[in-house]
């Protein structure tokens, strides 16, 4: 591969933010507005729409050479969509980290797709390295602790399945996700819907607002203490929580503090 001939769109926020890290961000071409973050640097970037609503004429404009997408955050139409360019058509690249040691292949997945950019094998190493260490510090217990509600959305209540990122991450520290089901490897049933009325509701020790992807506020948080009245109700930072790449070494840590603060202040 000739590293100057390179030109990535990212598609998903944390992958954004992991090719800078990996010092390819003079090759990013293309983000959607959801990619904020380091946010000096993806300002001078195009955006090309949202996650699931992409503007594919601007996108096949900046003519990327690698498109990075992902099974939770991007449709399936797009990829289909993307494949038929033809003579157009850019590498994909399709990332699906489930768990939190799932980073450390998602780096080596990234370095292998751009090794020959300069400097990338040894950011790599070292970002992997972090990562390994912190997943170290983060040692789930053997038992649960505390019966944790997840909620991303309100009007309908929203949560996450067993098997997403953020019940694997929540799990390195005992947190164990209700309801106790699977989703599937993709598709909304990873992303479960709440009535108000289900029974295990009450057994639940915590909940957790996330900061994102909605805008969870005082009146919310009064909600979710009458839907859940045994539980404690705390607003969560959502980008330490769900994003993977280089954010889920601070997030790793963040968790360790959350259930740290808990064991002291049940």
């Amino acid at each position: 591969m000739n590293a100057p001939t390179v030109r990535i769109a990212s598609l998903v926020p944390s992958l954004t933010e992991l090719v800078v890290s990996l010092g390819l961000a003079d090759y990013l071409v293309a983000r959607t507005g959801y990619c904020i973050h380091p946010a000096e640097v993806v300002a001078r970037i195009p955006k090309v729409g949202g996650t699931k609503t992409v503007n594919l004429a601007k996108l096949r404009r900046l003519a990327p050479t690698h498109v990075l997408v992902n099974v939770d955050e991007n449709r399936r139409e797009l990829v289909d969509e993307l494949a038929g360019w033809g003579a157009d058509a850019p590498e994909l690249i399709v990332t699906h980290p489930t768990t939190p040691e799932d980073n450390v292949a998602l780096v080596a997945q990234l370095a292998g797709a751009f090794d020959a950019v300069p400097g990338l094998r040894a950011r790599a190493e070292a970002l992997s390295i972090a990562l390994a260490e912190e997943l170290e510090r983060t040692r789930p217990p053997a038992d649960a602790t505390q019966r944790v509600l997840y909620l991303i959305w309100c009007d309908p209540w929203m949560t996450v399945a067993r098997d997403t990122y953020v019940s694997a991450m929540l799990a390195r520290v005992g947190w164990a996700t209700l309801p106790a089901r699977h989703g599937g490897s993709h598709g909304a049933g990873r992303y479960p819907t709440l009535t108000g009325d289900e029974d295990w509701l009450a057994a639940v020790d915590r909940v957790l607002l996330s900061s994102e992807p909605f805008a969870f506020g005082p009146e919310h948080a009064a909600r979710a203490a009458a839907l859940c009245p045994n539980a404690l109700v705390q607003h969560v930072d959502g980008e330490l929580l769900s994003w993977y790449g280089p954010r889920a070494v601070a997030g790793l840590r963040y968790l360790r503090d959350l259930a740290g603060a808990a064991a002291g202040n049940p």
